[in-house]
């Protein structure tokens, strides 16, 4: 597998909804604050320098998602361990239950298959398809549960309690972070809204009183207002974001 999980490829298709989206807002909004159709063209073209971050943005979807069904992973592997099935045999009884649940290509079963097949018709060892994974996903809680279960493995610990414990750890700190996301995404949304409403504002004074916007059209005071303005509508949006971003 050479999927990294801390990169996104975003397909051709990606990139052009992105960027006939972004185009579209961004000509829409320069050309509200600054009613030039030839700086509006201009400037729809910036969602281009934005590509890396809206692939730092779907690669951190993925591995919400990841960290989501491994904690599903980590129950099915415990009721597995349990009844003194190997790691092989647990993580296909897995693949299994999670088949019922997720889709083939979401994260967590594309890599069940490949260390299913891994380990069933390649022989390979499973300590090493677990780092291999670890390593990629560039998950704390993942990395955290492989090196917990390679330490039971090689000193002879006891496999069934490891698992229960760790589990009972990790899932509860991924319930944490969910409870944080919940309660965060309500703010997120909140700023949202407050960063859109200028926008309103002055869509709704150039409809009912384009006049008294006038001088921010038509003077060098004007634009640079203008340019103030819009620059602090980013830095809040950029600000909001920041501060919801909680990490456990």
């Amino acid at each position: 597998m050479n999927i990294d999980y801390s990169k996104y490829e975003l397909s051709s298709k990606e990139k052009r909804n992105f960027l006939a989206a972004g185009y579209v807002s961004f000509f829409a909004v320069l050309f509200l604050f600054y009613h030039s159709i030839v700086f509006s063209l201009a400037g729809g073209f910036l969602p281009y320098l934005l590509l890396d971050r809206y692939g730092d943005y779907l690669a951190g979807k993925r591995k919400a998602l990841l960290t989501t069904q491994f904690k599903d992973l980590l129950y099915s592997l415990s009721a597995s361990i349990a009844v003194n099935r190997q790691i092989g045999e647990a993580l296909k009884s897995s693949l299994e239950n999670l088949s019922l649940i997720y889709s083939d290509d979401t994260p967590m079963i594309v890599e069940l298959k490949h260390m299913v097949k891994a380990i069933s018709e390649n022989r390979e060892s499973d300590i090493r398809l677990l780092l291999d994974f670890a390593e990629r996903s560039h998950c704390e809680d993942i990395d955290n549960f492989v090196q917990v279960y390679m330490t039971c493995r090689t000193m002879g610990g006891d496999l069934e309690k490891m698992l229960k414990n760790t589990t009972e750890i990790l899932v509860d700190k991924i319930n944490i972070e969910r409870e944080i996301k919940t309660m965060t995404a309500q703010k997120k949304f909140e700023g949202k809204i407050i960063s859109v409403m200028p926008l309103v504002v002055i869509l709704f004074l150039n409809f009912s009183s384009p006049d008294y916007l006038e001088p921010l059209y038509t003077t060098f005071a004007g634009r640079i207002i203008m340019t103030a303005a819009i620059a602090g509508l980013g830095a809040a949006f950029y600000l909001t974001e920041r501060l919801t971003n909680i990490e456990v």
